[in-house]
């Protein structure tokens, strides 16, 4: 098998397992969002082993898959459209598609930006795989203020209900409550997602057969 068939058909078979990976669920939230087992990291090891380029390209479609194969993206399409406003419902519904999906899952290919940059490869990739991780986290907080900031005060009265709860909304309102509700309901799955990655990694790198697959692009 020449490298370029060997290229495609490692990205394939990551690909393919990181969507399987994303699809088992330790912990579900009820509006969106999960923690997953280890749903990432074959997304971050092509992004690390093929360099950017490739990894973004492996992101998007990963992103794909995660849009089609997602419960909860055709649960947010119908609670979204508004009869009344179907334009503004349109362009909400694009850009969930877009950040959410295309943005939040595309930027884990970016894990290889430290490769050249920090000649250990345990560190490098460690520290790539935190720093998407956290990209992703932007990608949804963004998504969530700027699209559904309009729940914070539902949110914390009728689903946080407690002391935590009542103290934001005893101290935010507005857009600052949409941001701070945004930035708690994505952390909520997003952080424990991040070390579930990092761990996850930090195996896989600790197997010198696998460890030296990764760091070559050609092994």
């Amino acid at each position: 098998m020449n490298s370029k068939t060997k290229k495609i058909v490692t990205t394939g078979v990551l690909i393919a397992l990181g969507t399987i990976l994303s699809m088992i669920k330790v912990y579900d939230l009820p509006y969106g969002g999960s923690i997953t087992l280890f749903g990432m990291v074959p997304i971050v090891i092509l992004g690390y082993k093929y360099g950017v380029k490739h990894g973004i390209l492996s992101g998007v479609i990963f992103s794909v898959l995660q849009a089609i194969l997602g419960a909860t993206m055709s649960q947010a399409f119908a609670g979204m459209y508004d009869k009344e406003s179907p334009v503004k419902s349109v362009v909400n519904i694009v850009l969930m598609a877009f950040i959410d999906y295309l943005v939040a899952f595309t930027v884990l290919g970016l894990s290889g930006m430290f490769k050249n940059k920090i000649k250990n490869h345990y560190a490098s990739i460690l520290v790539g795989s935190g720093v998407v991780v956290l990209l992703r986290l932007v990608a949804h907080f963004l998504s969530g203020w700027i699209l559904w900031g309009s729940y914070a005060e539902w949110f914390f009265t009728d689903v946080m209900t407690n002391s935590l709860g009542k103290n934001i909304l005893a101290t935010f309102s507005g857009q600052g409550l949409a941001v701070v509700y945004s930035l708690v309901y994505n952390a909520s799955y997003m952080l424990p997602e991040l070390l579930v990655t990092l761990v996850g990694v930090a195996a896989i790198m600790a197997v010198p057969a696998l460890r030296k697959q990764i760091v070559s692009e050609n092994a």
